[in-house]
């Protein structure tokens, strides 16, 4: 009997339809000679450290860090759970043939080893059924192509690596953190991902913080009713716009250059799983687990392809599949699909590159009729379906043009965008909200006339907060903002978690108390900020050096870095992250360095202050707060730690990397027990000294 394990019963259910196993038994499905069966996502988990010794089960700092010789496996503590299990073990054991047909990607992998290794047969031969979508002609091409299992240890081996690694280091630093600063009551859970992905967060809500606003005054002047921009810097002050603004009100303006070109602007590329969470967070406020979970439903209901890709181009293979679907697809998306011309697609690079797809292909529609969808399924599908459809379409061919022109040799500029031809930006609708573009009129070289100038004023803004979109894409790209396609496209191999886990991260997060969500925005929490104070390993908060762990794993599945040397590097790591957080231990023999430029510190009569105040620093910690002296071991560890752990009056002092002291309110007793359902904090009071 050919036995078949997929992650999930509903799957189990498409792919039993499909092969005729009709008999449906208690666990599995039976009939033309296979059995196919399921697991409930992952059966089995690694083993705590008290499964290894029952010592381990009392947390100290003497235990850590725990780093198992070889890890151990158990299964789930649940009694269905373990009534499944039961289930399998008896028919994997007595099959003739196995067939993985576990989600196609990492975490199905892991999920597939482990079971069979808990049944005694991870030895036993077995093929693999490799899917990007459940439709009947997917499900009939994958047992056509059924793959040696073999060819899938790399995958196993990255998969593993990543679960085991992120053990180590989650539950030694979770421990030791909290061992060490959570006064018994205080749950402090740090990890390889989220702490990165914590700090992200924390660094920009210090820079909104810290953000002093400078006033700036721009200079304008309209003409023929367009808005004409001095092309020189912002003005510092008013008196010297004004002084501008005299030279030329009484003078014309004249029009000293007219440059007119087209531009082309590209379809976008097809979605990945992060493009399609940004987008519908952008245009839905849908956050990326609910995104992850409608598309996950989308494809177990056939609509879509397989979601948890990375990947945002086709294969060539693929070319007579996408005129199939979008033949499908006439019969909702008629109007749409008419300007195609099916028989002559343009599949360009940007959509069709072999070497960019690695486990999965781009996320497209299956174009298999939908029924009724819920409302914000049928937002998430008519979006995919949408850009299946445009990334065929002409580019939009814009007609850029620049007005140059100057009053008393003081320099003007206009611009204005006509569009000459929409190409695929008609399947996007402009909205009402959306800014006006500026069209110009008709202008001359040589031609002037008078004109009206004004001063308007301005601030300069902080960054915005993040919300879901903006932390995807830092997550994607290492913390890097960046807006150019090519370069993101090199940055994914070093991004901070993979498609399938990011939204994890972020619920993760949230449920733990360390950030919250006001509004759209994430912003950090008074027990976020208070743990990453804490961390005074950088390594350990660093969304870099978590890019090129992920690096790492995507070179181990690709059969170019040992999985071995991978894990040793882990363990260094995990050592050094432990021997590093002892908060305790000052240099007596020196003060510190200068928050701002790094250099030494010196005392003076009323503080401690930069050594190169001479060349310009500013920084200063003075030895009064509040009406309090801070001692010298107060000063040394606010300089050498950033973090002064006894409470002052309620509040813990840090000192931020401006060189601001900041007060953060002493977490409750309670800590991040009941994150989940404690009520908003508002944000902690930020005191510089004077």
């Amino acid at each position: 009997m050919k036995v078949i394990l997929t992650e999930k019963p509903s799957v189990a259910k498409d792919i039993a339809a499909h092969l005729g196993a009709k008999q449906r038994h208690d666990g599995y499905y039976e009939g033309s000679g296979y059995q196919v069966t399921w697991a409930f996502g992952h059966l089995i988990a690694l083993k705590n450290p008290e499964d290894y010794d029952p010592a381990l089960k009392r947390w100290t700092l003497a235990t850590i860090p725990f780093i198992p010789k070889e890890f151990e496996l158990k299964v789930v503590e649940d009694k269905g759970i373990r009534k499944q299990f039961g289930i399998i073990k008896g028919l994997v054991k007595a099959a003739s043939e196995l067939i993985c047909a576990t989600d196609a990607g990492r975490e199905g992998e892991l999920i597939f080893r482990y079971i069979m290794t808990m049944t005694g047969c991870e030895k036993k031969p077995w093929k693999r059924l490799w899917l990007s979508s459940l439709t009947e002609e997917a499900l009939k091409a994958g047992f056509e192509n059924l793959k040696a299992g073999t060819d899938y240890d790399n995958l196993y081996a990255a998969a593993r690596c990543r679960s085991e690694s992120d053990w180590i280091v989650g539950l030694n630093a979770t421990r030791n953190f909290t061992v060490r600063y959570g006064g018994g009551k205080t749950l402090w859970s740090v990890g390889r991902v989220q702490t990165p992905v914590l700090q992200i967060i924390v660094k920009r809500d210090d820079e909104i913080r810290h953000f002093k606003p400078e006033s700036f005054w721009e200079l304008f002047t309209k003409y023929r009713d367009v808005a004409f921009k001095f092309k020189g810097d912002r003005f510092k002050t008013k008196e010297a716009a004004e002084a501008v603004l005299e030279k030329i009100k009484e003078h014309s303006l004249v029009v000293e250059k007219v440059t007119i070109k087209n531009e082309n602007e590209n379809p976008p590329q097809l979605y990945d799983l992060t493009e399609l969470q940004r987008d519908m967070n952008r245009r839905f406020s849908l956050s990326a687990a609910d995104t992850l979970q409608i598309a996950q439903t989308l494809y177990e209901q056939k609509l879509i392809t397989y979601p948890r890709t990375d990947s945002r181009y086709l294969t060539n293979d693929m070319k007579k599949t996408v005129v199939e679907t979008l033949e499908h697809l006439k019969k909702s998306r008629s109007k749409d699909i008419e300007p195609l011309n099916l028989a002559d697609l343009p599949f360009s690079n940007r959509i069709v590159n072999d070497k960019k797809v690695t486990d999965h292909h781009a996320l497209i529609p299956t174009g298999k009729p939908t029924g009724v969808l819920p409302i914000q399924a049928q937002g998430v599908y008519e979006a995919i379906v949408t850009r299946f459809i445009a990334v065929f379409y002409p580019v939009c061919i814009k007609e850029m043009t620049t007005i140059d022109a100057v009053s008393e040799k003081e320099p003007f500029q206009a611009k204005g965008v006509r569009i000459v031809s929409p190409g695929w930006t008609v399947l996007y609708p402009k909205k009402s909200e959306d800014k006006e573009i500026q069209e110009l009129p008709a202008f001359q070289k040589g031609e002037e006339g008078p004109h009206v100038p004004c001063v308007t004023e301005g601030k300069t803004s902080a960054p915005s907060s993040y919300n879901e979109n903006s932390l995807l894409g830092a997550m994607e790209t290492a913390g890097k903002l960046v807006d150019d396609e090519s370069l993101k496209e090199a940055l994914k191999e070093k991004g901070i978690g993979t498609p399938a886990t990011r939204a994890s991260i972020i619920e993760t997060l949230l449920k733990r108390g360390y950030i919250e969500r006001v509004g759209k925005a994430l912003k950090g929490t008074d027990l976020g900020r208070y743990l990453i104070a804490l961390i005074q390993d950088p390594n350990l908060k660093s969304p870099e050096l978590t890019g090129e762990w992920e690096a790492k794993l995507k070179e181990i599945e690709r059969g170019r870095f040992s999985a071995s040397d991978f894990m040793q590097k882990i363990a260094e790591f995990t050592r050094q992250v432990i021997l590093g957080s002892d908060l305790s231990r000052i240099d007596y023999g020196v003060y510190g360095c200068c928050p701002k430029c790094k250099s030494p510190t010196i005392k003076g009569k009323k503080g401690y202050g930069c050594s190169k105040w001479k060349e310009g620093c500013s920084f200063v910690l003075w030895s009064e707060y509040k009406g309090r002296i801070l001692t010298e071991p107060q000063v040394r560890s606010l300089l050498q730690k950033k973090i002064l752990l006894q409470p002052i009056d309620g509040f813990i002092l840090a000192l931020s990397e401006a060189g601001d002291l900041m007060e953060i309110p002493v977490p409750s007793p309670e800590g991040n027990r009941n994150a989940s359902s404690a009520p908003a904090k508002k944000p902690f009071s930020r005191k510089p000294l004077k």
